[in-house]
């Protein structure tokens, strides 16, 4: 059992940069289709809506894979692994662990829910459109040849 701490579920819309964030005793399952029923519900246009997850094993369950088959305008793309910097929202809870965790104090899980989701809230006061950009070509990876590669 984990003390002191919660599990953040957090969808970003890239378009906006709004967040919606969910937080939960536990990382199960349960708690990820309950986020994904509170996202969904809240778009009242009922356009399609894409989830970038990660591989944990918690968006892999039964429970999520027949809560998506109810819901066919979801669709769900994993990060492949160890390409965290691809799933956008990961950018975010960085900066918020930057930000709000790294050197925080918290009295109780409930000052460390608080003091989260006051971070959502201000958040929401500048956010803006997310633009992912690669801005450093020279540190790309150079293409090379393997001696099986052919030729």
């Amino acid at each position: 059992m984990r003390h002191g701490t919660r599990s953040l579920y957090a969808a970003l819309n890239v378009g906006t940069g709004h967040v919606q964030g969910t937080l939960a005793a536990r990382h199960t399952s349960a708690e990820f289709v309950d986020c994904l029923d509170t996202v969904t519900r809240s778009d009242p246009r009922r356009k399609a809506v894409h989830f970038v997850v990660d591989n944990l094993s918690a968006h892999k369950t039964p429970a999520v894979k027949d809560w998506l088959a109810a819901h066919p305008r979801v669709t769900m793309h994993d990060t492949p692994t160890y390409r965290s910097w691809l799933n956008q929202v990961e950018s975010w809870c960085a900066r918020t662990e930057r930000d709000c965790l790294a050197r925080g104090i918290f009295t109780s899980t409930t000052d460390l829910t608080r003091k989260l989701l006051r971070h959502i809230k201000l958040h929401h006061e500048t956010c803006q459109p997310f633009v992912w950009r690669y801005r450093d070509p020279t540190r790309r990876m150079p293409a090379t040849r393997t001696s099986n590669t052919p030729r």
